[in-house]
Protein backbone atom coordinates (compact mmCIF):
# COMPACT_ATOMS: atom_id res chain seq x y z
CA UNK A 1 0.00 0.00 0.00
CA UNK A 2 1.12 3.57 -0.98
CA UNK A 3 1.44 5.15 2.23
CA UNK A 4 1.88 8.63 1.14
CA UNK A 5 -0.80 11.21 1.64
CA UNK A 6 -2.27 12.35 -1.91
CA UNK A 7 -5.20 15.03 -2.31
CA UNK A 8 -7.48 13.63 -4.84
CA UNK A 9 -10.84 14.96 -6.63
CA UNK A 10 -13.73 12.77 -7.51
CA UNK A 11 -16.72 13.70 -9.14
CA UNK A 12 -19.61 11.89 -8.53
CA UNK A 13 -22.82 11.69 -10.80
CA UNK A 14 -26.23 10.18 -10.93
CA UNK A 15 -29.20 10.26 -13.53
CA UNK A 16 -31.73 8.04 -11.85
CA UNK A 17 -34.22 7.31 -8.77
CA UNK A 18 -33.16 9.86 -5.70
CA UNK A 19 -30.37 11.66 -6.80
CA UNK A 20 -29.38 13.54 -4.08
CA UNK A 21 -30.00 10.50 -1.09
CA UNK A 22 -27.07 8.64 -3.80
CA UNK A 23 -25.25 11.25 -3.56
CA UNK A 24 -25.38 11.40 -0.44
CA UNK A 25 -25.34 7.80 0.49
CA UNK A 26 -21.67 7.52 -2.03
CA UNK A 27 -20.27 10.47 -0.10
CA UNK A 28 -20.65 8.40 3.19
CA UNK A 29 -19.54 5.18 1.70
CA UNK A 30 -16.59 6.76 0.92
CA UNK A 31 -16.25 8.76 3.90
CA UNK A 32 -15.90 5.61 5.79
CA UNK A 33 -13.04 4.13 4.33
CA UNK A 34 -10.09 4.21 7.02
CA UNK A 35 -7.86 5.45 4.45
CA UNK A 36 -9.80 8.09 3.42
CA UNK A 37 -11.38 11.92 4.85
CA UNK A 38 -13.14 13.62 3.34
CA UNK A 39 -11.74 17.22 2.69
CA UNK A 40 -14.13 19.48 0.79
CA UNK A 41 -17.84 18.92 -0.61
CA UNK A 42 -19.35 21.51 -2.97
CA UNK A 43 -22.94 21.64 -3.77
CA UNK A 44 -24.63 19.34 -6.15
CA UNK A 45 -25.39 21.00 -9.77
CA UNK A 46 -28.15 19.72 -12.41
CA UNK A 47 -26.48 19.00 -15.81
CA UNK A 48 -27.71 18.10 -18.56
CA UNK A 49 -26.56 14.71 -20.33
CA UNK A 50 -23.56 15.38 -22.92
CA UNK A 51 -22.64 12.54 -24.56
CA UNK A 52 -26.05 10.58 -24.63
CA UNK A 53 -28.80 12.95 -24.36
CA UNK A 54 -31.56 10.33 -24.86
CA UNK A 55 -31.88 10.21 -20.87
CA UNK A 56 -32.44 12.05 -17.79
CA UNK A 57 -30.30 15.14 -16.39
CA UNK A 58 -27.69 14.10 -14.13
CA UNK A 59 -26.91 15.31 -10.49
CA UNK A 60 -23.28 15.90 -10.00
CA UNK A 61 -20.57 16.64 -7.08
CA UNK A 62 -17.29 17.12 -6.38
CA UNK A 63 -15.52 16.18 -3.00
CA UNK A 64 -12.05 16.58 -2.20
CA UNK A 65 -10.22 14.00 -0.32
CA UNK A 66 -7.38 13.17 1.72
CA UNK A 67 -6.20 9.21 1.10
CA UNK A 68 -3.30 7.03 1.69
CA UNK A 69 -4.51 5.19 -1.26
CA UNK A 70 -2.60 4.33 -4.30
CA UNK A 71 -4.60 5.25 -7.13
CA UNK A 72 -5.52 1.65 -8.40
CA UNK A 73 -6.39 1.18 -4.88
CA UNK A 74 -9.18 4.12 -5.06
CA UNK A 75 -10.35 3.10 -8.18
CA UNK A 76 -10.97 -0.30 -7.12
CA UNK A 77 -12.65 1.08 -3.75
CA UNK A 78 -14.70 3.59 -6.06
CA UNK A 79 -15.95 0.60 -8.39
CA UNK A 80 -16.81 -1.76 -5.66
CA UNK A 81 -19.11 1.60 -3.94
CA UNK A 82 -20.43 2.31 -7.74
CA UNK A 83 -22.03 -2.15 -7.84
CA UNK A 84 -22.66 -1.69 -4.17
CA UNK A 85 -25.16 0.75 -4.92
CA UNK A 86 -26.31 -1.07 -8.17
CA UNK A 87 -24.64 0.87 -11.19
CA UNK A 88 -25.43 -1.42 -14.01
CA UNK A 89 -23.51 -0.84 -17.19
CA UNK A 90 -25.35 -1.92 -19.79
CA UNK A 91 -25.03 1.21 -21.85
CA UNK A 92 -21.40 3.08 -22.74
CA UNK A 93 -22.16 6.73 -21.22
CA UNK A 94 -25.82 5.65 -20.54
CA UNK A 95 -28.18 6.25 -17.48
CA UNK A 96 -26.97 5.30 -14.02
CA UNK A 97 -27.65 5.23 -10.01
CA UNK A 98 -23.96 6.36 -9.16
CA UNK A 99 -20.75 6.92 -11.08
CA UNK A 100 -17.91 8.05 -9.27
CA UNK A 101 -14.70 9.25 -11.00
CA UNK A 102 -11.42 10.39 -9.59
CA UNK A 103 -10.61 13.60 -11.52
CA UNK A 104 -7.20 14.10 -10.25
CA UNK A 105 -4.42 12.76 -7.59
CA UNK A 106 -2.37 15.16 -6.89
CA UNK A 107 -0.23 15.85 -10.16
CA UNK A 108 0.03 12.12 -11.24
CA UNK A 109 -0.08 11.52 -14.94
CA UNK A 110 -1.09 7.53 -15.02
CA UNK A 111 -2.53 6.11 -18.55
CA UNK A 112 -3.06 3.33 -17.89
CA UNK A 113 -5.76 0.18 -18.45
CA UNK A 114 -9.26 1.21 -16.97
CA UNK A 115 -7.12 4.25 -15.13
CA UNK A 116 -6.49 7.95 -16.49
CA UNK A 117 -5.47 10.48 -14.32
CA UNK A 118 -6.06 13.73 -15.06
CA UNK A 119 -9.45 12.23 -15.96
CA UNK A 120 -10.82 13.45 -19.97
CA UNK A 121 -13.74 15.38 -17.89
CA UNK A 122 -11.33 17.40 -16.30
CA UNK A 123 -11.63 19.24 -19.89
CA UNK A 124 -14.84 18.15 -21.83
CA UNK A 125 -17.42 18.41 -19.28
CA UNK A 126 -17.81 22.37 -18.74
CA UNK A 127 -19.51 22.22 -15.35
CA UNK A 128 -16.35 20.17 -14.05
CA UNK A 129 -15.12 24.08 -14.47
CA UNK A 130 -17.76 25.06 -12.27
CA UNK A 131 -17.80 23.26 -9.76
CA UNK A 132 -14.13 23.73 -8.97
CA UNK A 133 -14.13 27.32 -9.07
CA UNK A 134 -17.16 26.37 -5.49
CA UNK A 135 -14.48 24.47 -3.68
CA UNK A 136 -11.92 27.18 -5.04
CA UNK A 137 -9.65 25.10 -6.52
CA UNK A 138 -10.16 26.73 -10.35
CA UNK A 139 -6.81 26.24 -10.89
CA UNK A 140 -6.85 22.68 -10.95
CA UNK A 141 -7.37 22.36 -14.86
CA UNK A 142 -4.85 24.65 -15.53
CA UNK A 143 -2.24 22.95 -13.55
CA UNK A 144 -2.16 20.22 -16.07
CA UNK A 145 -1.80 21.54 -19.05
CA UNK A 146 -2.76 20.81 -22.48
CA UNK A 147 -4.22 17.03 -22.09
CA UNK A 148 -2.91 16.47 -25.70
CA UNK A 149 0.55 17.32 -24.74
CA UNK A 150 0.07 14.32 -22.25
Amino acid sequence: MDKNNHIAFLCLGTNLGDRELYLSDAIQKIGAHPEIRILKKGTPLNTEALEVVDQPDFLNQLIQISTHLSPRELLDFLLGIEKEMGRVRSRDKGPRVIDLDILSIDDMKIHEKGLHLPHHSLFTRPFILELLNELGEGSLIQAFGNPSEG
